[in-house]
């Protein structure tokens, strides 16, 4: 229902790599602005963004994404829908707009994702705050792939490392504070706070 809290994620079939190169988690990015919109429809890919019917100035949204992270199996997308059953479009789009993208630029076919994507309906309870924190840190497990059990040694390089990740962030700006009633800033610091919780003092 509008107004609603989906985690979205999905991963690469036998957990195979999804993004090969920075061509490919551009081209998902893009299309999470792309397809999110209820009249575009997705055409056959062709490497050229027009192959994709141009928005409208005044699109009509699915979805506000809240944040968002790709990792080279998998990604994970927050998002609050914007029209009844908008996550559920939005999901789709994004999934199928993709496989035909990486299908075609290495001459494969086939599925690409672990059949449909997870959506996960989120309620705004005491652990709300922390779905951001476990999206964006995932790319933790790039440079400690056994955080959660080891815990985090040096917490400084992680949190440069997850400063500079290319691949994760915050979409919707606006929406992603009123959501959670904090400011970039604050939620930058509070985010560096959870991330050091975790560090072995």
């Amino acid at each position: 229902m509008q107004g609603d809290i989906f985690h979205i994620l999905n991963r690469g079939v036998e957990k195979r790599k999804i993004f090969l190169d920075d061509k490919d988690y551009y081209r998902f990015f893009h299309n999470l602005e792309d397809f999110n919109d209820k009249d575009l429809t997705i055409l056959p890919y062709s490497f050229r963004r027009s192959a994709m019917r141009k928005p409208k100035k005044s699109k009509k949204k699915l979805v506000n994404v809240l944040c968002w992270c790709m990792m080279p199996n998998h990604y994970h997308i927050l998002v609050q829908e914007v029209i009844d059953r908008g996550t559920s479009v939005f999901s789709k789009k994004i999934s199928s707009g993709y496989t035909q993208y990486f299908n075609l630029k290495n001459e494969r076919s086939g599925v690409l994702f672990q059949g449909r994507s997870k959506i996960i309906p989120l309620k705004k309870d005491k652990h709300f705050i922390h779905i951001p924190y476990y999206i964006l840190s995932n790319p933790v497990k790039l440079i400690e792939p056994l955080w959660k059990e080891k815990r985090i040694k040096n917490i400084k390089s992680v949190i440069k490392f997850l400063d500079n990740y290319k691949w994760s962030g915050i979409m919707d700006k606006k929406s992603f504070c009123e959501m959670f009633d904090m400011t970039e800033k604050e939620f930058k610091k509070n985010f560096d706070e959870w991330i050091q919780d975790l560090a072995i003092v």
